[in-house]
């Protein structure tokens, strides 16, 4: 399910690309990927000698992944330093190359070793070329604990 729904919204993200030019927040509707809104994640793009990122929307369904709101906070109010780099490397990535980044990132920071975050990235552009936000879309995957339970609890 987590992988079908990174190709239904690289797809989407794809189809609103024109002439090698990367579409832009004003082109994202989300009636083109409802079903998915829970997950999805808008990230501004702070340009400056180093690049910071800060969650300008976090879909409900990464509360229980984060274990609190997560809109409006920079990397390193949502994750651990060591977290924290991890992501700044991979944005950066998609920034400087001006394509999409997919991984799998442990929840080990979290306490919950045995679950990861199966995500996408997507690069959007206001102007075409330079890279001012990502639009985000975040699976959490893995074998769940004792009773069902993941071991990701609100803080």
């Amino acid at each position: 399910m987590a992988a079908r729904a990174h190709e239904e919204l690289f797809a989407y993200w794809a189809s609103l690309r024109q002439e090698g030019r990367l579409p832009g927040r004003a082109d994202i509707h989300p009636k083109g990927f409802k079903r998915h809104l829970p997950n999805v994640s808008l990230i501004e793009v702070a340009k400056g000698e180093t690049n910071d990122y800060r969650l300008r929307l976090a879909g409900t369904g990464l509360y229980s992944v984060y274990g609190r709101e997560i809109t409006g906070r920079q990397l390193n109010e949502v994750y651990s330093s060591t977290a924290a780099d991890y992501w700044r490397v991979e944005l950066d990535k998609v920034v400087a190359e001006r394509r999409p980044g997919v991984g799998c990132h442990s929840m080990s920071w979290r306490g919950a070793s045995h679950m990861s975050i199966l995500w996408l990235r997507l690069p959007l552009a206001s102007n075409g070329y330079d890279v001012d936000m990502i639009l985000g879309y975040d699976a959490l995957v893995g074998l769940a604990g004792e009773n069902g339970i993941s071991g990701i609890r609100a803080a």
